[in-house]
This record gives structure tokens, C-alpha cells and sequence, in this order.
């Protein structure tokens, strides 16, 4: 089976889903839509920890995310297509989306790149957060806004920048420095007392 049928196939099966079973529409919905809002949230509790490691962590994922991005939007100028509803006759269209170049997914390259850095950090809870971004990345496929390539290559992307930024940055004394001077800052505004624990 060729490349391009095998994609249209595995987009078949997971969007059509939705057709046979509509209590999956909703599911697909909210991940593809709204968990991206969980995501900011959890980067905002562990930096408002004002733990050292977890401030590190959440840096090292936005240096990540930053760098698949980059890569994700270089990666679109070598293959194009546009998303599967604009192609495809019969797809389960959950959602609006504008006509582009679906390849790679964004939000596949934002959940993959941040959640593996997490994982990287914190093994335990990082599990959690691999789990969603495996979610996120099928949910856009069963809304139809995404092939299969656009999300495997979104989340090849994502993986390799946290991987890459992880061997790099935590071990960087610069950003500790600059880190240092920022919470230096912090201190002078916040009290110490409200310094949590490490989670």
C-alpha cells in the first residue's frame, strides 16, 4: 500500500469512528479544541511553585516548542496538503478550520514537544501529560482537520526538539544565572514563606 493510501486509510478508520459511534464526536472535540488550555494552566502551576526544577522544566519546554515550531514551519516548505475535509469527500468535520497546509500539525508539535519535555523532568506525572499529547494528536485526526503523516510528523518533531533541548539547556549556567536574577527579583515582591515544595 503506497504512502498516500495508507494516510487517507488510517484517516478513515479513526475519523469514521465518529460516524459509527457519536458519543466519541464530544470526546474528540474537546481534546482537539480545549486542552490546550489545561496545558497553559499546567505551566503556570509549576511556575508559580517557585521550584528551581520545575521552573527549569517549563523553560526548557518553551525552548523546545519554540524549536519544533521552527522546524515544523521549515518542514511545511518541503510537503504541503491541505487538511482532509478540503480533500476528501464524507469527513467528520467537528471543527472550523480555515483551508492551509495541515503538514505537520501545530498542536501536535505544541503537545509533543512540551509533554515530553515534562516527562523528561518529572517520569511520574510526565506519563499523564505523554498520554494527553497521544490524545490531542488523535483527536485531530477524528475531527478532520489532520491526516495521520501530519500528526506523526508533528509529534517526530516535537519529541526530537524536547529530546534535543533537554541534553542542552537544564545544564546551561546562563540560564540559571538569568533564572537566579529573576528570582531574585521575586523575592524582593514576594515573600519566601510562599516558596512551595517540590511536585
Amino acid at each position: 500500500m503506497a504512502l498516500s493510501e495508507w494516510n487517507i486509510h488510517m484517516f478513515r478508520i479513526i475519523n469514521d469512528s465518529g460516524k459509527r459511534y457519536i458519543y466519541l464526536n464530544p470526546i474528540f472535540e474537546f481534546l482537539a479544541e480545549y486542552t490546550v488550555y489545561f496545558l497553559a494552566l499546567g505551566m503556570i502551576i509549576y511556575w508559580c511553585t517557585r521550584s528551581k526544577t520545575n521552573r527549569i522544566m517549563v523553560i526548557t519546554a518553551l525552548i523546545a516548542f519554540v524549536m519544533a515550531e521552527t522546524a515544523g514551519k521549515i518542514a511545511g516548505q518541503f510537503h504541503s496538503n491541505h487538511q482532509p475535509f478540503a480533500e476528501l469527500p464524507d469527513v467528520n468535520k467537528l471543527i472550523e478550520k480555515s483551508v492551509d497546509n495541515s503538514f505537520p500539525s501545530d498542536h501536535t508539535i505544541l503537545f509533543f514537544s512540551v509533554c515530553m519535555s515534562f516527562w523528561l523532568f518529572r517520569k511520574k506525572s510526565g506519563f499523564l501529560w505523554m498520554l494527553l499529547a497521544f490524545s490531542v494528536a488523535l483527536s485531530r485526526i477524528g475531527v478532520g482537520v489532520h491526516y495521520p503523516a501530519d500528526v506523526i510528523a508533528g509529534a517526530f518533531i516535537g519529541l526530537a526538539s524536547a529530546i534535543t533541548v533537554y541534553r542542552i539547556v537544564p545544564k546551561s549556567s546562563f540560564l540559571r544565572q538569568l533564572l537566579e536574577v529573576y528570582e531574585k527579583g521575586e523575592r524582593s515582591i514576594l515573600p519566601a514563606k510562599m516558596k512551595s515544595k517540590d511536585f
